[in-house]
Order: structure tokens, then sequence, then C-alpha cells
């Protein structure tokens, strides 16, 4: 019964990708698909870069208020912290999924985000997931339930069953290609505090900022904490993660620590439009491209003909032309111009 149920889920959820939805309307459908079969209270899943883990948005079943104080404590627990069953950790396992209480008691009463930040709402049990595909994570997410029955062995097998197709459905979701809107004109530069907590910002950054809300509330909230909290706990004392702004257009959400003034531990994060090769990098990875067709996909957008490509990447001209063939047939187009177009335009 269960297995029956997962692929129906399986189905259903491939079935809500294919209908080009973006991001958060995907998850708001699938976190339903997966009630049907798992119910919860309340539930959390978030898009992140599948090159840095960093959260890029933010979908939460119920209304789900998130002040600043408690997007930097999530964050700082999450990416700094010792917490148990972190999406990076469940990463490592052959099945990214796991319920608080299988995590050692004494890792349990000592969790910042179960005691300070979930028990106060009226969540007690937890069930977590990284939705991974080809051994990339294109999203993470959190299911809760008040006090009363913890989740089941089945309930944990049936999530796990559906981790691979939400991750390709997150990776359909971002190739949903949306309508230009001009950038604001202006640098985007913010100081944030050791908490991720806003301190200055440029004029333009106010107005980026602004659009942001408007467009997901409190969205950019997590974003924020998650890139600050990487940084700090990065030895480098950096960090960058790729999300689209209000307007659909892919950025570069980047915080760096600064080595001067009187707080050290201050951070600047600068938003930047996304580079050619950060957007085409993504894209590439989300229609499922092998490392070796990306090497030929790069070399095409760059122009070259199949005899340098072939010189350049030291495999035949025959090679070359069975990864174009592979690339037309992931990326659903027939010709080098339009495989271009695809992805640049």
């Amino acid at each position: 019964m269960w297995e029956e149920r997962a692929e129906r889920a399986r189905r259903e959820i491939a079935g809500l990708a294919a209908g080009g939805m973006d991001l958060a309307e995907l998850y708001i459908a699938a976190l339903a698909v997966v009630r049907q079969a798992v119910p919860f209270d309340q539930g959390c899943w978030a898009g992140v870069d599948p090159d840095t883990l960093g959260m890029t948005s933010v979908t939460n079943w119920r209304p789900w208020p998130v002040t600043d104080e408690y997007a930097s404590r999530f964050a700082e627990s999450e990416y700094t912290g010792d917490e148990p069953n972190t999406f990076k950790e469940l990463l490592r396992r052959p099945l990214p999924v796991a319920r608080i209480s299988d995590a050692p008691h004494r890792d349990v009463v000592h969790s910042v985000r179960i005691n300070d930040l979930l028990v106060p709402l009226g969540l007690e049990h937890e069930l977590r997931a990284a939705f991974r595909v080809d051994e990339a994570c294109w999203g993470v997410g959190s299911i809760f339930r008040e006090a009363g029955q913890d989740f089941s062995d089945r309930e944990v097998e049936f999530l796990g069953a559906v981790t691979a197709t939400l991750a390709a459905a997150t990776r359909v979701a971002v190739r949903v290609q949306r309508g230009p809107r001009p950038v604001v004109d202006g640098p985007v530069i913010v100081i944030a505090g050791m908490h991720g907590e806003l301190r200055a910002a440029t004029p333009a950054a106010v107005l980026w900022l602004a659009e942001v809300e408007d467009a997901a509330p409190g969205g950019f909230t997590m974003t924020l904490h998650s890139v600050v909290a990487q940084a700090h706990a990065s030895v480098s004392g950096t960090a960058r993660a790729r999300m689209r702004d209000a307007g659909g257009n892919w950025v570069v959400l980047q915080a760096s620590r600064l080595i001067a003034g009187d707080d050290p531990e201050q951070m600047v994060v600068t938003v930047e439009p996304a580079s050619s090769h950060d957007v085409v990098s993504l894209l590439l990875a989300a229609y499922g491209v092998s490392a070796r067709e990306r090497d030929v996909c790069l070399e095409v957008l760059s122009g070259n003909p199949t005899a340098d490509i072939a010189r350049n990447l030291f495999i035949s001209p025959h090679t070359v032309h069975d990864h174009l063939k592979a690339l037309y047939g992931k990326l659903g187009v027939g010709s080098r111009g339009e495989l271009v177009a695809k992805l640049l335009v």
C-alpha cells in the first residue's frame, strides 16, 4: 500500500513540475500531495543552490512569520552549530531523510532548532529530508507535528521514496523562464552584523530589498541569514548563492567578512546580476547534463567548431557529435543555434 501511495505521489509531483510552476507554487502543491499520505501540522521547504546548499527561497505550508532573530538562530544552528540531522549531514546518508526522534537523546536536548525554535511554536515532532538527484541537492524540507503521534517508520519510508522526484521537480522549476524586469540602478550592497541583522544599505539595496519583500514577504530574510551564517563558518570568510530576484532575474548573493572597522564580525553582502557562466552552469545542472556534456556545451557557447572542441577536450569529433546529440535531447533543441538561444537568450 505504501509503495503504491509513493508511486502515485511521484507521478503527481512529476506532473506538477511539467505544468510550468515556479518553485513556490510547486512546493505548496507538492506539500499537499505529501500531506495526503503523511499528515502534518506545518511544513517548511526551501530551494537551495546545489553548489553551496545556501537557501535561496522558502515556502511554508501555513503562514510562518520569520523574524530576524528566528532566521538568525536557525541559520546559525543549521550552518555553524552542532545540530542533529542537519541537511548537510543528511546528504551523506544513503537515504537523506530523518526524524528527530531517531537522533541521540543527548543531541536532541541540546538542539537549538528543536528546543528554542520549534517547541515554543508547539511543534514537537520533526521529519526532514534533502531533495537529491544525480548526486546534487536542489532543495531541503521539514514537516512537523504538534504533540501526539510521532512520524512512523512507514511515513519516513514514504518521504524517502519521493525525495528524488522532488529534486527532479525542483530542477524543472529552476529552468522555468520568467519575464524580464528592469534591474535596480546602482550597486546593491548591505552591511550585516554577526547575526545577519541589517546595519546599513545603499539606496539601490533599499529599493531592491523592498521589491523582493513585496514579491515574497519574509523570504529574503532566511536567504540573507543563510549566506551570512555560511560565511561565518567558512575558513575564507565568504559564501555565495544564486537566486532569483523579484523579477525572476538570476542574481548572485555574496557575503564576505570585513577585516577592518570597529566590528570585525560585520559582513558586507553584495547582490549582482549573475554572469552568463553562473546561469549556464546552473541551468545545465538543472537539465541533468553530465560533466563531459557540459564541457562540450561551454565550447559550443564560445563559438568553437567541432574540430576545435575535439582538440580542446582531447576527444574525437565523433564523440563531440555524440555529446551534442545527448545535449539536444536533454534540452529539447535540434541545433547549436537553438542550444545557444535556450541558455543565453
